[in-house]
């Protein structure tokens, strides 16, 4: 029988990532079918459903997925059935990606020492890690660490996390799981420009990463830092109301990035003797269209380099802190790693604040 690890006060590298997974729901949204149900949903004037339409086509995404057919995603529902939808739905995504995560690293639910599981979609107490210690047979002595609150920045700071309680505990290993559900966040009476674009941006969908501090090859973290921007509250978030969440989404976040994060990533990677050049991949989380642009153009960097982020956005959409979790699996499955290669990985979230990592092939 596994056992907890024990504290290790001498100085260790940290976590390496054993695997990946990703799970999504059955039902599709293509680009034309937002665009039809925009179109019957929204009560406002024709000028601005064209300008909608427009977004639409230049948003980068096509496909996303949802718990729920899109008739009854544009239903008004209690927040008491919407709170019901999030449960039963988080606790099976985040179990698919969870057992296919173990699988993949070659684990059974006892060798984990830490659960992490992030949302922001949704709240449910007792949290999910709970639910699946019942379900899935993990020790009764495995700690847990829900986060909530994060936004889009949560699947990087739980990856974070994950490094720190390795460097603490060299022979632990960490399961991550990251679970989103923005389709139950919809506000068919909302007309804000911030609800709009939530409407033609966001999917569902759950992902798992496995982070152990044993010796395997893989990516390795070699280091973690949060930059929050100063005044920048506003800029994004959720508000909760008697009909649920209401997001909160400033215009200004892709310019808010745009003129900031070069000298965030450049300071970042200088502290460990690093240049952009020296990266061999960027795992970044795309947000929308133009935020993704702004960063490939600001970090100098082509389409190539970031290929991955652009098809999870085109296929699944923002899956807010699963994002990040998908856009690494794309990458681990391409066939050309060679060891020694630097990997950086961004988010972005509420605060509003930045999640960077450093990592290297092992």
């Amino acid at each position: 029988m596994a056992t907890t690890p024990q504290f290790s006060s001498h100085a260790v590298q940290g976590g390496t990532i054993a695997a990946t997974a990703t799970a999504v729901p059955p039902y599709i949204l293509t680009r034309d079918e937002v665009k039809t149900y925009v179109r019957r949903v929204f009560r406002v004037e024709e000028r601005r459903l064209d300008a909608m339409m427009a977004i639409v086509d230049h948003a980068g995404v096509q496909t996303r997925h949802a718990i729920l057919p899109v008739d009854h995603i544009i239903e008004r529902r209690s927040l008491a059935q919407t709170s019901l939808e999030y449960q039963t739905h988080a606790i099976e995504l985040g179990r698919a990606a969870a057992a296919d995560g173990l699988s993949r690293a070659g684990l059974r639910p006892a060798d984990i020492d830490l659960i992490i599981t992030v949302s922001c979609t949704g709240f449910m107490i007792p949290s999910l890690d709970a639910h699946l210690i019942n379900l899935m047979g993990f020790r009764s002595d495995v700690k847990r660490l829900p986060i909530t609150e994060l936004g889009c920045a949560a699947g990087a700071m739980a990856l974070s996390r994950a490094w720190e309680f390795t460097r603490a505990f060299p022979d632990a290993t960490v399961l991550i799981v990251a679970v989103e559900l923005p389709t139950l966040t919809f506000q068919r009476d909302d007309v804000s420009q911030a609800n709009l674009i939530s409407a033609i941006l966001f999917g569902d969908g759950a992902a798992a990463a496995i982070v152990t501090g044993r010796p395997i090859p893989g990516p390795r973290i070699l280091h973690a830092a949060t930059h929050t921007f100063p005044a920048s509250l506003d800029a994004m978030g959720f508000d909760l109301r008697d009909t649920g969440f209401h997001i909160v989404l400033s215009k200004d976040v892709p310019q808010l990035i745009r003129e900031r994060i070069r000298a965030v990533v450049d300071d970042f990677l200088a502290a460990q003797g690093l240049t952009r050049r020296e990266i061999s991949a960027f795992v970044l989380h795309p947000g929308g269209q133009k935020l993704l642009t702004y960063l490939e153009e600001q970090l100098e960097l082509s389409n190539g380099e970031t290929q991955a982020s652009w098809d999870v956005l085109r296929d699944d959409g923002n899956l807010s802190s699963a994002t990040v979790l998908f856009i690494l699996d794309a990458w681990l499955k391409q066939p050309n790693i060679q060891p020694g290669q630097h990997i950086l990985t961004a988010a972005f979230g509420p605060g509003f604040s930045a999640e960077l990592l450093l990592m290297q092939w092992h």
